[in-house]
């Protein structure tokens, strides 16, 4: 009976493994979203509510309205002292943008020493990743920051767009004098786009970080200083007789992420600076791999000149066929769902009449009726904070004030897919990847628990 029974868990245990793997739908350039589950996340996975939101690739969903109307830009400047209580948490937020300008995935955790937010990466984690909640569709947007540092911990400060446009600062740990800017077009991977600008050490210092982008040409720029300028001339493709540049409503990111973990391709742990070493002091001391932030502002540009134009509130595309400049219009469509089961084909979906009333009414509905995010939405969190060897006191206090926010979040490393948030190797079309990573992942748990099963079976 022993026996028997050993064995059933065995099975149970495998057939549990076999409904999650079946249980998660993927999309990718050959393979769009059902219907039912009509929106496909940043990080290749199709569902419903969060997954409508925050970069929702419009490519690779049902149709091109699937995804949630995208918040227009507002200008903004951000001071994130005592910001913690502020952020609105990314695996449960529906859209209202009345809740929060900044969504978080992981742990954050506020540092009053500098009157900053901490991003932490404890032990094994996925990182953090701090989102506005709207996009900017050509502007000027700052960060004051101090990166992370040590090989294999990428800081990245990002936009980057539902149709996979993207202009990004991304820091490699082990060269803290070097800044790697680039851009992609919709996803492409050009690594020749890539041009680094040198600086002073980015992670004892403070620098500002300033990305200007207008719809004829872009600068990245270093404390005042301009050290890249990109034209978009310069990024015409006669055979396709388009430009290959960004051009589409994008959120802001700023991320820290394992870009050396093992579960990594090779060629991103390589350009990371080596594999990550999840037992360096800065683990045991304060717990965490970090990056602080303590200032952002948002400058919105005017859109297009023609640009077709139905309200004042929301950027939508207008085709399923092409996902450029001329396919974005604004409009007073709605960007906020009711429940987790909404999308932009029915942001009502799933509600009662009573909660529909409340969402007409109020702007705060939406944090009650999004309490029950899935598990796999969770998994996609990642976790925050900071310290050098003088702040490791106060940090540790920080960490303890926030303790249920910081224990809550963190993540382990199987949420991998959150780390293509940023990878200046692969990230801007790291979703496809990340998808059959997190099969693999699973189908090679399902046999390592049927190999350990036989060997459990053969000594009883």
């Amino acid at each position: 009976m022993a026996i028997f029974k050993n064995w059933l868990i065995c099975l149970a245990s495998i057939f549990s493994f076999v409904l999650r793997v079946e249980a998660s739908t993927f999309c990718n350039a050959t393979q769009a979203c059902p219907q039912d589950k009509p929106c496909c996340s940043q990080y290749g996975e199709c569902g419903t509510g969060q997954y409508c939101l925050n970069n929702c690739d419009v490519r690779y969903s049902f149709s091109h309205d699937s995804c949630m109307p995208i918040p227009i830009c507002k200008s903004s400047s951000t001071k994130f002292k005592e910001y913690s209580s502020k952020l609105g948490d990314a695996n449960t937020f529906l859209g209202n943008v009345s809740e929060a300008e900044w969504l978080y995935t992981g742990s954050v955790i506020d540092y009053d020493d500098e009157d900053s937010l901490i991003l932490a990466m404890p032990k094994n984690s996925g990182g953090t990743v701090l989102s506005s909640t709207r996009a900017v569709w050509y502007g000027k947007v700052s960060v004051r920051m101090k990166t992370s540092h040590l090989g294999g911990v990428i800081t990245g400060f990002i936009l980057y767009s539902g149709a996979g446009d993207e202009i990004d600062y991304e820091f490699v740990g082990a060269d803290l004098e070097t800044a790697q800017t680039n851009f992609y077009w919709e996803s492409v991977l050009n690594y020749t786009n890539s041009v680094n600008i040198s600086t002073t050490d980015t992670f004892d210092n403070y620098h500002i970080y300033e990305l200007d982008w207008h719809e004829d040409y872009a600068t990245w720029s270093i404390d005042g200083v301009v050290g890249r300028t990109l034209f978009k001339n310069e990024t015409y493709n006669a055979t396709t007789k388009m430009y290959g540049y960004p051009q589409t409503p994008s959120k802001v990111d700023v991320s820290i992420w394992p870009g050396g973990n093992s579960t990594n391709a090779p060629g991103t742990i390589a350009w990371s600076g080596g594999e990550i070493n999840w037992d360096a002091s800065d683990i045991s001391d304060p717990g965490y791999y970090y990056a602080i932030i303590n200032e952002i502002n948002i400058t919105c540009y005017d859109p297009p000149s023609t640009v077709q134009k139905n309200g004042t509130s929301a950027y939508i595309y207008t085709s399923s066929d092409e996902f450029l400049e001329k396919d974005i219009a604004i409009t007073d469509d709605e960007v906020m769902m009711d429940t987790d089961e909404g999308s932009g084909l029915d942001p009502h979906k799933g509600a009662t009449t009573s909660s529909s009333a409340q969402k007409t009414s109020s702007s705060t509905s939406s944090s009650t009726s999004s309490s029950t995010s899935s598990t796999s939405k969770s998994s996609s969190s990642t976790s925050s904070a900071h310290s050098t060897s003088s702040k490791k006191s106060s940090k540790t206090t920080s960490t303890t004030s926030n303790g249920d926010k910081a224990i809550s979040s963190a993540v382990s490393a199987a949420s991998s897919q959150t780390l293509s948030t940023s990878s200046a190797s692969g990230s801007a079309s790291s979703s496809t990847s990340s998808s059959s990573g997190n099969v693999a992942v699973n189908v090679a748990a399902n046999w390592g628990l049927t190999a350990l099963c036989a060997i459990v079976g053969y000594i009883l």
